[in-house]
């Protein structure tokens, strides 16, 4: 994976890194699944707007992703590297043995025509989705489930990774993607690998038109709004806004949020450097 930097023939490409998409093999996705994705608009069940700065962009429709990796021990072909307009990294098709295909979140290096597998017996190479109990200690890890049985939901944007760092008891100690040291279940399935298009970091839209085409509206600054519409707002000329809160008065960059009470306080073992 590479990117590439246009020539400036016109004002957008000026600036303009965009991905070479060397990895994607296909433009045609798997149509048993697709599904058909909604746009609200950033507005309720009424009409009413409820989040600011949604609306427009380009239709889109949602590739059904196998996050649980249920098929145990059943293996499957990589068809295709493709890309998904829902999320930053590249996904996978696959081919199992019994004749089913899902897509999976695709790891970084995985080949199409590579054998992948789910389960306790597969080994530990990429692209394999085991239990944090089989995987060797360091190993780079991706796509791990938090709950038994609940689907991959920690480190699924593109190429994120975390550690398995060392085991205790009945947990795991991970080395999550933002720094966070945390206990997670040895029964939680995680996917070898950290995951694909590392270079989505570089890319460089160039143009406010390329938000417009993803969905998004224009923000304005809350130091440029009234004082009924910002904690952050008014003041003669072009004033600093004080401290930098939420619309609601909550503080924002650095303050911590996190409840002290919450039940999951216990499983941090070191909290993500600011």
């Amino acid at each position: 994976m590479s990117v590439r930097k246009l020539k400036p023939i016109t004002p957008g490409q000026r600036f303009r890194v965009v991905n070479s998409f060397d990895a994607i093999t296909t433009d045609k996705p798997e149509r048993s699944l697709l599904a058909p994705k909604k746009n609200s608009g950033g507005r309720n069940s009424q009409g009413k707007m409820t989040m600011r700065y949604i609306g427009g962009g380009h239709k889109q429709q949602y590739r059904i992703i196998d996050f649980k990796r249920t098929k145990t021990g059943v293996p499957a072909t990589v068809k295709t590297i493709e890309y998904d307009p829902n999320r930053s990294a590249f996904i996978s098709l696959l081919a199992y043995a019994d004749g089913a295909k899902t897509y999976i979140v695709a790891p970084a290096g995985l080949q199409v025509g590579q054998k992948v597998v789910s389960g306790p017996q597969a080994a530990p190479e990429v692209g394999n989705a085991m239990p944090l109990a089989n995987i060797p200690l360091g190993t780079i890890i991706s796509c791990i489930e938090l709950r038994p049985g609940q689907g991959a939901v920690i480190a699924r944007s593109a190429g994120t990774f975390a550690q398995l760092v060392a085991r205790d008891g009945k947990y795991a100690t991970i080395k999550m993607p933002s720094g966070e040291i945390r206990l997670i279940l040895l029964t939680c399935m995680a996917t070898i690998g950290a995951v694909s298009n590392s270079d989505h970091q570089l890319i460089v839209s160039g143009k406010a038109g390329r938000s417009r085409w993803l969905g998004r509206r224009p923000r304005t600054r809350p130091v440029a709004m009234n004082p009924v519409d910002h904690p952050m707002g008014g003041g003669e000329g072009r004033s600093s806004g004080g401290h930098p809160r939420s619309r609601k008065g909550l503080p924002a960059k650095g303050y911590r949020t996190r409840s002290k009470v919450k039940a999951s306080n216990k499983h941090i073992v070191e909290r993500r450097k600011k």
